[in-house]
């Protein structure tokens, strides 16, 4: 399944969890440098564009580029792996939370350095995932459906990128696997995972599974006695990083 039409099937309510996160778009941001126009690939509903800069987005899915509220970025319908733009057209291409849909991600890293004269993409490292508590302890099925994925490395090493720790804060307002890493409670909202391809990817069964086995724990206290190192942070590295290039 494509990232587009993987998304024309779950996309319906991504606006509602889905938004921008003023820390880590500042972050973003300024991994874009001084670049006075953008290209926004796999854009979904417009979150992190810079409201400051020329914008134009690529969004493949039909039901995403719907959601795009009134003001934002036009939007062509195109993927990464194919941009229909002549090269160096833009100061700057961005990926938010996209390239893990690709069908092809090093073709679109070398499409996005191809169009751009730099590359800023919001990813995160395979390898931390497997620590990650809502991994670890009630969907490690993730691992496995992940195997064989690029590694971070690879991907940065395919344009040449450095890599930047994101920190995620506690009370992040954007919505990905991640976000909700000190608020377990959250994951039990089916509106929220509503918004994370991870659960129609493992599917109804493992779901329901997991979101019966962390609500016991988080009425019970098990959550909070297996996360103490936790509960007290304000912000914590959980892989998520820019490849800026």
């Amino acid at each position: 399944m494509t990232s587009g039409t993987r998304y024309d099937a779950i996309g319906t309510t991504y606006t509602v969890t889905r938004r921008t996160d003023p820390r880590i778009a500042a972050q973003i941001w300024a991994a874009l440098g001084d670049a006075r126009t953008v290209l926004n690939v796999g854009a979904g509903t417009g979150s992190y564009e810079p409201t400051d800069r020329d914008v134009l987005a690529v969004e493949p899915s039909a039901v995403m580029r719907s959601q795009r509220p009134s003001g934002a970025a036009p939007c062509l319908a195109a993927s990464a792996e194919r941009l229909p733009f002549a090269d160096q057209s833009f100061d700057a291409a961005m990926a938010v939370a996209t390239i893990h849909h690709w069908g092809d991600p090093f073709a679109g890293l070398r499409e996005m350095q191809r169009v751009a004269g730099r590359v800023v993409v919001f990813t995160y490292d395979l390898s931390t995932l497997r620590n990650f508590w809502l991994t670890r302890d009630y969907l490690p099925e993730l691992i496995g459906l992940l195997e064989g994925k690029p590694s971070l490395a690879d991907l940065a090493g395919a344009i040449d990128a450095r890599t930047e720790p994101v920190m995620i804060p506690w009370d992040c307002v954007d919505g990905f696997p991640e976000a909700y890493w000190r608020r377990p409670e959250v994951y039990l909202d089916e509106q929220v995972r509503r918004g994370m391809s991870i659960w129609s990817t493992l599917g109804p069964e493992i779901e329901m599974r997991a979101v019966r086995r962390l609500r016991d724990d988080v009425a019970s206290g098990r959550w909070k006695e297996r996360n103490s190192d936790l509960v007290h942070l304000d912000e914590a590295d959980l892989g998520l990083r820019l490849l800026i290039a």
